[in-house]
């Protein structure tokens, strides 16, 4: 396991930022770490990568422990903090040959830059100072400093913060390409960007891990409130929608369109199918939805 985190406690005088938590993240998984302000987020992320030191518990690091052996796991992280430290008096360029020298990089030192500029896409800016630089470009900057070394692990505290909506997918597919071969612990409060990018999602509470599971598990939990939509090619009646078993509530969307809410979508579905058949009506379209994760994280962190 690239990260392994057992038993991890940190506590700011009567607050406990993180109450015993554990979990475990493999090589090529991308994950979603989440959860409310405050909920212990970045201190984990802190303390995995060296920056903090824990109560309790341990953190590892490919197999690495970080409190033993901080500069043995900081040589195999790539860190994105929130508050994104840069140095605004220094080029881009300058800045990235600066990080290189703290990695003590050597070999093909040039084309590794260029190849991190082109990667994250700052080549179009790569010459200018980074506090000539928009807060999109300037992400971009510490995300290029957190790939030079070529880490195996990537831990990534709101990435996309301050990009545009085509920055933030150019960096989505950064991120999911990244992911094919590294570790990637990724928080974001776009909620979008983590179902875009993850398959699993950790959410975290008042410091306890209260969801660590594939995010379509988590989006199945609420067997309740399934929702079936169906596009009739002809007009529908409420009475004949109604007349459907296993409905809660039925909302029509426009002319033969209806939203059914439902316990059971398959049943749904299947009596959906009878009725075109019984009544010679046309379905143009019949899909089941899921939760969204922002009604899995809302009633998780409520």
């Amino acid at each position: 396991m690239s990260i392994e985190v057992k038993d991890l406690t940190k506590i700011y005088g009567a607050q406990k930022a993180i109450d015993n938590i554990s979990f475990s993240i493999d090589k090529g998984e991308i994950v979603g770490f989440l959860g409310p302000n405050g909920a212990g987020k970045s201190t984990t992320m802190k303390i995995i990568t060296g920056y903090l030191q824990q109560d309790g518990g341990e953190a590892f690091v490919s197999g690495t422990n970080v409190k033993a052996h901080p500069m043995v796991t900081k040589r195999k992280i790539g860190y994105l903090p929130e508050a994104n430290p840069l140095y605004y008096d220094m080029y881009v360029k300058e800045y990235l040959n600066f990080v290189a020298d703290v990695h003590e990089l050597n070999d093909q030192r040039s084309t590794t830059i260029n190849k991190i500029i082109d990667l994250v896409g700052l080549t179009p800016e790569c010459k200018k100072k980074i506090g000539q630089l928009s807060k999109g470009y300037k992400q971009r900057v510490g995300l290029a400093a957190a790939l030079i070394h070529d880490p195996e692990v990537l831990i990534l505290d709101e990435p996309t913060s301050g990009l545009d909506p085509n920055q933030i997918i150019e960096i989505r597919e950064v991120i999911k390409n990244l992911g094919k071969n590294k570790t990637v612990l990724f928080s974001s409060h776009i909620l979008q960007e983590v179902e875009a990018i993850c398959d699993r999602v950790i959410i975290i509470n008042k410091g306890k891990i209260v969801a660590d599971d594939k995010l379509s598990n988590l989006q199945n939990t609420d067997k309740s409130n399934h929702v079936v939509i169906v596009q009739f090619k002809e007009n529908v009646d409420e009475a004949t929608i109604k007349n459907l078993k296993e409905i809660n509530s039925a909302q029509q969307l426009a002319s033969g369109k209806w939203e059914l809410e439902t316990a059971n979508s398959e049943s749904v579905r299947r009596q959906l199918l009878e009725l075109a058949l019984q009544n010679n009506l046309n379905i143009v379209s019949l899909q089941s939805q899921n939760q969204s994760l922002e009604d899995v994280f809302r009633a998780l962190t409520n």
